[in-house]
């Protein structure tokens, strides 16, 4: 029976330039989709996947994030004593269980492997989730959750993924397939940021991994690959063929919030599941002319 995920990294290091002058002073993390923080969606994805223990890799300027998971006394006085308590409720409900929360830097930008590798203390010798912020995905299940199911029954690592245009798999960690059953693909290898004319399929890795503990000691050898960075891709390929390596076509639409475009089609989206928004904003839209 394979040990349970107890534990989810969370790279939150990245500068944000693509947001440029709005993250100079601002970690992109605190954007908000509507009116929650693009990394509140991915700590509450966690939890509702029954994760326990949350791990931040940070780094300079990133305190806020701390900050925005703590009590706010004077916020929460103010709220008080004008009757706000429904808004009080909620915003002391979300806060964490002291102690389930832990940070550590990454003090220099070396890739998304090697913000993964210095969480390595905190995550221990088990499994772990790694949730990249930047991605929302808007579904009835979360999709860390459908994850999680999807482990409790195979085991050995997973990672959620997606059909791509032909054209974008360089953006992207692509699958090599193997056999594939319902929603759950065989990965028979994986390449990081292939050109279109040497991708082996469009099926794509997106920000959510369920990884083995051993994934550790490949990201301890530090080499680099794409970018000149160090890459999770190519330390996960190395486990192929010694453990267990799937990848879950989720139910959900992902929303790459570390792009502009993304961003506002994100906003957008979750303002329409909104009562309170989605008649608002449909009479703007139709008001203004803009689908014309």
């Amino acid at each position: 029976m394979s040990k349970p995920v107890r534990k989810a990294v969370l790279p939150v290091a990245g500068l944000g330039t693509r947001f440029l002058p709005a993250t100079k002073a601002m970690p992109k993390e605190m954007l908000t989709v509507v009116d929650k923080p693009v990394i509140q969606y991915a700590v509450e994805e966690a939890h509702a996947a029954g994760i326990e223990e949350i791990i931040f890799v940070t780094g300079r300027g990133k305190a806020v994030l701390e900050d925005h998971f703590d009590h706010s006394y004077e916020l929460e006085d103010v709220l008080k004593s004008r009757g706000k308590l429904d808004v009080l409720e909620h915003l002391v409900n979300a806060l964490p269980p002291e102690g389930h929360y832990s940070y550590t830097r990454q003090r220099e930008p070396m890739g998304l492997g090697h913000a993964i590798w210095c969480a390595r203390n905190l995550v221990g010798n088990e499994p772990f989730a790694v949730l990249l912020p930047d991605d929302i995905v808007q579904t009835r299940i979360s999709c860390l959750k459908q994850m999680v199911e999807q482990y409790d029954e195979t085991g050995g690592n997973i990672v959620a993924v997606m059909e791509v245009p032909r054209d974008q798999t360089s953006s992207y960690g692509i699958l090599n397939p193997g056999a594939v059953d319902d929603d759950l693909v065989e990965i028979k290898g994986l390449v990081e940021k292939p050109k279109p004319e040497e991708a082996p399929s469009n099926l794509s890795i997106i920000g959510r991994y369920i990884l083995q503990p051993e994934i550790f000691y490949y990201l301890s050898k530090k080499q680099t690959g794409a970018g000149g960075e160090i890459q999770i891709t190519d330390a996960m390929a190395k486990l192929i063929g010694h453990q267990p390596m799937n990848g879950l076509l989720f139910e959900g639409i992902r929303y790459d919030c570390g792009s502009k475009l993304g961003f506002l089609q994100a906003n957008l989206a979750f303002a329409l599941e909104r009562d309170d928004l989605r008649t608002g904003l449909i009479d703007f839209i139709k008001s203004q002319n803009i689908l014309n």
